[in-house]
């Protein structure tokens, strides 16, 4: 999809939250226009928010909206330019030469480079969506080469020169805000917080995202989620987790296990940690009961 094709997809913040309901993603106006602003201003999108809040779904949603492919770079601590970047492979590259004996050959020719997802994204600007997901994880330096790359989208390599965009590309960064990002990257981006959704809104995702679960028990696990998010917890259940408790709340009650107890015998899939589980369980049947009042 070219610039102006996005654009005619992009038409309003209206058409955007269409667009991406229809690829199962609920988007408030807020969020909607943020994506809107990024693709017809040309400026990366920066989603913060909680982990499971949806903000890399958001991006799979977007590049879906686009008809594009969606290239993710995941990042860690100790993340460098070869995993970003490009890096060789020297092995093919020793192959080659033994096969080519007194023949000269390019070690250098494309077959050799080993591109990563910033350098794919370069070469095929239009029909990729970048994903720079959970860059809060990276350090300080790789960063900054993020920085660079976002200032020119271009990439040099000493052996074949310089290649860049032949439009600009279309990037969504994600942050869990595990710590600051440099004011410089924040001032480049579009910015969006994704908060989790009020209980009306999550019910609508759960109706949307799950197989097989009645309105009333959608309803039922949005109200006892957000109380459960209330608490204290080390981890806080995602939007995912909501949508697998519903469920598996649903599986059980069909093989017999009544309401309450179907809620409570899957909490499994919504809590994921021991001294979360133990801090929940005691009130799980009280606020249960609140939910499906």
């Amino acid at each position: 999809m070219t610039g102006a094709d996005a654009e005619q997809v992009a038409a309003s913040p209206e058409a955007v939250a269409a667009r991406l309901a229809a690829s199962r993603y609920l988007a408030d106006d807020s969020l909607a226009t943020a994506i809107f602003l990024a693709i017809r201003l040309g400026k990366p999108l920066l989603l913060e928010g909680a982990p499971g809040v949806g903000k890399t779904e958001a991006a799979k949603a977007v590049a879906e909206l686009l008809g594009r492919e969606l290239v993710r770079l995941q990042c860690y601590e100790g993340i460098d330019a070869a995993h970003a970047l490009y890096e060789w492979n020297y092995q093919r590259q020793l192959l080659a030469i033994r096969h080519a004996g007194e023949h000269e050959i390019d070690i250098y020719d494309d077959r050799f480079l080993v591109a990563r997802p910033l350098l794919q994204v370069l070469r095929a600007p239009e029909q990729r969506v970048l994903l720079v997901d959970e860059i809060d994880r990276s350090d300080h330096e790789f960063e900054a080469l993020l920085l660079e790359f976002l200032s020119d989208f271009q990439i040099s390599i000493p052996e074949r020169g310089t290649i860049r965009a032949a439009t600009q590309p279309i990037v969504i960064l994600t942050s869990n805000r595990t710590r600051e990002l440099a004011e410089a990257l924040r001032r480049r981006c579009v910015y969006h917080w994704i908060g989790y959704p009020d209980v009306a809104r999550e019910a609508e995702i759960i109706m949307l995202r799950s197989g097989d679960v009645a309105e009333a028990t959608a309803r039922a696990v949005a109200k006892a989620v957000q109380q459960i998010r209330a608490r204290p917890l080390a981890k806080p259940p995602g939007i995912a987790e909501a949508v697998e408790w519903a469920n598996a709340a649903t599986i059980l009650e069909k093989g017999g296990s009544p309401w309450p107890e179907a809620f409570r015998r899957a909490i499994g899939v919504l809590i994921k940690d021991e001294e979360d589980l133990s801090a929940i369980v005691p009130e799980l049947g009280r606020i249960v009961e609140e939910a499906l009042a």
